[in-house]
């Protein structure tokens, strides 16, 4: 008799609402009448997901399903990506961003997306790595603008979903300043003041679907945007720019690909990864080639992620 592949399901209870919490059981059942043979690991506090996705691959699970937002799917990728075995990722997008779901086509409808997993269907993905042995999927970023994703209380993200982003946003609105960066890559080099800094995996930041144009989950390389100093009205500018993906196009924005670079400066600067707080500068981050393997829709069903 055949073995069916096991599957670790991760999930954040608290996520999008705790939508997931109240479709648990569809979600267990999709899963299994797709073939797989699944358990699950809840989570209940920082770190509880990095956890549970070491013990998967320590157990030589087939899968992981990382249920939840953008920081339950960094926690899995972290929990994962030290390791000589990895298990294929899956992704059930669960948070109120979902910026890995938003770049790699993956709805949020929770049956559509456990349909994705069971047809699996699995391509390399890069990771980022910052330091000796952090790891981010998405995003690492700083600046004033960056510290919103993570001072939004979690309670209300549950309540009021992406609005509690806007809402945070208008609060730090007035005391947003530029910090002073020195940054050194192979292909780029930079030292004076800036708004903010992403060091982009993809091409979907904090909602915005166009924030990195040219950015590809699987070349190999990040796509670093560097905001100069600007004012309120050129701010709010940017910003509408960035919804079409014009805004590389002004003197303010500094935007170039590399495969690695550190970032230092004189002051307190906080780094922001997939979200969540990431410690401080100065960093080296280095982008992995195709460290993980993740489930995702065929380009003919609508997937954004090729075979590259």
């Amino acid at each position: 008799m055949t073995r069916r592949p096991r599957a670790r399901l991760i999930y954040n209870p608290s996520a999008g609402k705790e939508a997931l919490r109240n479709h648990l059981p569809d979600v267990l059942d999709l899963l299994e009448l797709g073939g797989l043979e699944v358990s699950c690991a809840m989570t209940h506090g920082a770190n509880d997901a990095i956890i549970a996705a070491r013990q998967a691959s320590i157990e030589h699970f087939d899968y992981v399903i990382a249920a939840g937002g953008d920081g339950t799917i960094n926690e899995v990728v972290n929990g994962l990506s030290n390791l000589d075995y990895r298990p294929t990722l899956g992704i059930l997008p669960a948070g109120t961003t979902n910026d890995l779901g938003r770049a790699l086509g993956i709805p949020r409808d929770l049956k559509k997306a456990c349909e994705i997993i069971v047809k699996r269907n699995a391509v390399p993905m890069d990771v980022g790595k910052i330091g000796e042995d952090g790891y981010f999927i998405n995003i690492a970023g700083c600046g004033k603008l960056t510290e919103l994703t993570y001072e939004v209380p979690s309670k209300l993200k549950t309540h009021l979903g992406q609005l509690a982003y806007y809402v945070k946003g208008m609060e730090k609105l007035p005391g947003l300043k530029t910090i002073h960066l020195e940054i050194d890559s192979p292909d780029f080099a930079y030292e004076g003041k800036a708004m903010l800094c992403l060091i982009a995996n993809s091409n979907s930041v904090g909602g915005f679907e166009k924030l990195a144009p040219n950015a590809k989950l699987n070349d190999g390389l990040f796509d670093v945007i560097l905001v100069k100093q600007v004012n309120l009205p050129e701010l709010i500018t940017l910003a509408r720019l960035a919804l079409k993906g014009e805004h590389a196009n002004s003197d303010r924005v500094i935007y170039f690909q590399t495969e690695t670079l550190t970032i230092s400066s004189p002051e307190l600067v906080e780094l922001n990864l997939d979200g969540e707080f990431g410690g401080h500068l100065p960093q080296k981050f280095n982008c992995l080639k195709h460290h993980l393997k993740v489930l995702v829709a065929d380009p003919a069903d609508g997937g954004r992620l090729a075979l590259p």
